[in-house]
């Protein structure tokens, strides 16, 4: 076997390639994971945004509807 100190690659555990449902430990790449996490929060102010979007866009259009309702009433009345 070579050494690490001449480039190559260092040794690997056995154990952990052949039987991996025996690695009880996880092992986490915390930059991926904080970047997902970022991602996660993104997407979800960008939905929490389209909804207060449509439920702006929603009242408005029922409120143009009961006006145009309230005329007409007032125009029959007379």
């Amino acid at each position: 076997m070579a050494s690490s100190d001449d480039g190559s690659f260092p040794a690997a555990d056995i154990d952990k390639e052949l039987h991996p449902g025996h690695n009880r430990k996880v092992e986490v790449d915390s930059a991926r994971a904080e970047a997902d996490q970022k991602e996660k929060e993104r997407q979800k102010r960008d939905a929490m945004q389209k909804l207060k979007s449509a439920v702006m866009v929603s009242a408005v259009i029922v409120a143009v509807a009961g006006a145009a309702f309230a005329i007409t009433k007032k125009l029959r009345e007379k």
